[in-house]
């Protein structure tokens, strides 16, 4: 039995379906959110460098993970949108722009509270640090634009084009430890020249910063889900699909 999932790419089928399935990544980042946390305070090892205020490392990695990462989801969707101009990608690029948003604050606010004893100041303009503010300039300058402009199309053109154009501060945040001489560290975990995964870290430490990973990204699945189907009900309420099921539920 095979599933067409094109049809999905409908806002009218989309909603239906996001709403069965956003509760079960829910559960699931609040499982992994408990475990991982848990690990992060309680199991995993003191550090022999840093002592336990290495431990906001399990919040700090995982935010800036995924402030990237989302970005570039987030683009994506809206290049689908302008090239091929299905109203859903760009409603999924407005869902995944106020998480990254959070993520990235996240990021910056436990990167300063981490870098206080460490470097002995709440901030520098190190290379990584002024190009992670820079991100979150773009996360809020892709929301600001975006609601600035009433014709959700246009609004849409306009907030793709800032997202495709921002999208070249992620490689400058990733290798910006090589490129240039900065406080902030290298990387605790990359591919070795055989194509296997090299890290510094205990066994467990690594676990527990792969669980706060997953945790955080089922969770922006769960919340993006939730809020575009928001989205939907709003840009999609002249339609009589949305008129009928509201009145159905009412």
């Amino acid at each position: 039995m095979s599933i067409n999932w094109f049809k999905y790419s409908a806002p009218s089928s989309f909603y239906p379906l996001a709403g069965k399935v956003a509760p079960w990544f829910a559960f699931t980042a609040a499982i992994l959110f408990v475990v991982g946390l848990y690990l992060s305070f309680f199991v995993a090892p003191t550090d022999y460098k840093q002592g336990e205020g290495y431990r906001i490392m399990f919040i700090h990695v995982p935010a800036a993970w995924m402030s990237m990462f989302i970005y570039i989801i987030m683009a994506c969707w809206a290049a689908a949108g302008m090239i091929w101009r299905t109203r859903l990608s760009s409603m999924m690029a407005s869902a995944l722009a106020p998480t990254g948003a959070i993520f990235t604050f996240i990021a910056l606010w436990t990167g300063a509270l981490w870098g206080k004893p460490m470097w002995g100041t709440w901030w520098v303009w190190d290379a990584r640090l002024t190009s992670e503010l820079i991100l979150l300039f773009l996360y809020i300058g892709f929301m600001a634009l975006e609601s600035a402009i009433d014709d959700p199309r246009r609004a849409a053109r306009a907030s793709g084009l800032l997202a495709l154009v921002g999208v070249i501060n992620v490689p400058i945040i990733y290798y910006s430890v090589q490129w240039w001489n900065t406080l902030h560290q290298g990387a605790s975990i990359k591919m070795s020249e055989s194509g296997g995964m090299e890290t510094s870290m205990t066994e467990i430490m690594l676990w527990t910063l792969l669980i706060m990973t997953f945790a955080c990204w089922f969770y922006t699945i769960a919340i993006a889900l939730t809020r575009v189907r928001s989205i939907i009900l709003e840009r999609e309420s002249n339609n009589v699909w949305v008129k009928e099921m509201l009145q159905g539920e009412r």
